[in-house]
């Protein structure tokens, strides 16, 4: 059994052949996944595909590349959709200071506004980094979001904050390139972070894992997340797969 806990099965990559890729999925033992919405075209196909499937939940929130475009209006929206019963989490949100289109100054302050709606409604959250970390986590700590948690989404940082992360109540989450050859931080990572915080995603159709890279990822390709991990830790995939799954059941709220 695999959660891939962040997908965007939502985007036109998949618009020839969406029901496959969800088949392949399942075929390959992913039993539930969470299908990330960002903007205004993508979170209402979120929600459309968790409504359709009982094994998909839905996450809502706006893009920091897109913050100019977010107004009161979007804010008020994210939280009607926060009541939704298939919406288990926020996101994503964050910080990217990899494209210019929108200003440091206004991705700071929507990033804000979500966290703070996000302690509203008392749902964890999924964050988006992209050469931003330092100021991911000042913000975060700021705004105590320690009170609901959350994603470190497809993490990639140095180990040495890690331990910021989890005091503030997050999870790491690892894709694609804890696969590539050439890409030390993952590994490190996948090693040091406690298995009970530890998550696994493809964030499909990006990033995806060897040997597929450089193809459109897809959710059946979180096995292989899964299996590096295992091999990097040096234990079974099976218990890789047992406490990630066990953490975003967790995380999510889905135990009863």
């Amino acid at each position: 059994m695999l959660f891939d806990t962040h997908v965007h099965l939502n985007v036109n990559h998949f618009d020839q052949d969406r029901e496959q890729v969800i088949q392949r999925a399942q075929e390959a033992g992913v039993n539930k996944m969470v299908v990330v919405g960002f903007d205004h075209e993508t979170i209402p196909k979120a929600l459309q595909l968790a409504e359709k499937y009982d094994f998909i939940y839905a996450a809502v929130g706006w893009h920091p590349v897109d913050a100019i475009d977010f107004t009161e209006k979007e804010l008020i929206w994210l939280k009607e959709l926060s009541a939704h019963e298939k919406v288990v989490a926020l996101g994503e949100m964050g910080l990217d200071y990899h494209w210019d289109k929108s200003p440091k100054d206004i991705q700071d302050r929507v990033f804000r506004k979500q966290i703070q709606l996000a302690k509203k409604v008392n749902m964890p959250i999924i964050i988006h980094n992209r050469e931003a970390t330092e100021d991911i986590i000042r913000i975060l700590q700021e705004e105590q979001a320690e009170e609901v948690g959350g994603i470190m989404h497809c993490y990639n940082d140095s180990v040495d904050y890690i331990q910021a992360c989890l005091a503030m109540n997050f999870y790491i989450s690892l894709g694609g390139p804890v696969t590539f050859k050439n890409a030390s931080l993952p590994k490190e990572v996948a090693q040091q972070v406690p298995i009970d915080r530890l998550l696994i995603e493809t964030d499909c159709p990006f990033l995806a894992p060897h040997p597929n890279r450089g193809k459109r990822n897809e959710p059946a390709f979180v096995a292989l997340v899964a299996e590096q991990i295992a091999q990097l830790r040096g234990i079974s995939v099976e218990d890789v797969a047992r406490a990630t799954t066990a953490n975003a059941l967790r995380l999510f709220r889905l135990v009863n």
